[in-house]
């Protein structure tokens, strides 16, 4: 039986996480100016590790056509 509850712990806590894993443009626009700051950004950790890849304008921010090609 504590395996059972181990088990449902263990996905209730992966559910979880995954729910705040910001993976999408407006979810990580937390302000909703229209563009993602390295800050904003900073909540997904695949996507901090590229942005500056992904930032081709160098202006520090990502644009929605710069976050398509995340």
């Amino acid at each position: 039986m504590k395996t059972l509850h181990k088990t449902f712990a263990l996905i209730a806590l992966a559910s979880s996480s995954a729910a705040f894993a910001a993976s999408d443009f407006d979810t990580i626009d937390a302000d909703g100016n229209g563009v993602i700051s390295q800050s904003e950004a900073a909540v997904n950790a695949d996507l901090t590790a590229v942005f500056t890849e992904l930032d081709t304008d160098g202006n520090g921010e990502l644009s929605k056509a710069e976050f398509a090609n995340f």
